[in-house]
C-alpha cells in the first residue's frame, strides 16, 4: 500500500470517527440510543487507530503525530483539526519527494 492510499484511508476514517464521536456525545442523554451508537464508534475507533498507525509507519511520522491522531478519536472535533494538520503536512512531504 502506498503512502497516498494510507493517507486517503486515514482521512476517511478520521471524518467518520469524528462524526460518530459527536453523535455519541449528542446521544448521551438518550441511553438506549447511546448504547447502540457507542459500540459502533468503539469498533470504528479501533479501525481508525490501525489506519493511523499504518500511516505513521509508512510515512515515517513521529510519535507526537500518532499521539495527536489517537487523541482525535476521543476528544470531540479534534479529529477534524488533526486530519487537516496531517494532510497538509503530508502534502508538503509528498511534494518534496516527487521528482
Amino acid at each position: 500500500m502506498s503512502v497516498g492510499r494510507a493517507l486517503l484511508i486515514y482521512r476517511i476514517l478520521a471524518y467518520v470517527v469524528g462524526v460518530m464521536l459527536i453523535v455519541v456525545f449528542a446521544t448521551i442523554p438518550f441511553h438506549r440510543v447511546e448504547h447502540v451508537i457507542g459500540p459502533i464508534h468503539g469498533a470504528l475507533y479501533i479501525v481508525y487507530l490501525a489506519a493511523s498507525l499504518n500511516l505513521v509507519v509508512r510515512a515515517r511520522l513521529g510519535w507526537w503525530t500518532l499521539l495527536a491522531m489517537v487523541t482525535g478519536g476521543w476528544v470531540p472535533f479534534t479529529a477534524f483539526v488533526v486530519e487537516r494538520w496531517v494532510t497538509r503536512r503530508m502534502a508538503v512531504t509528498m511534494a518534496s519527494d516527487s521528482p
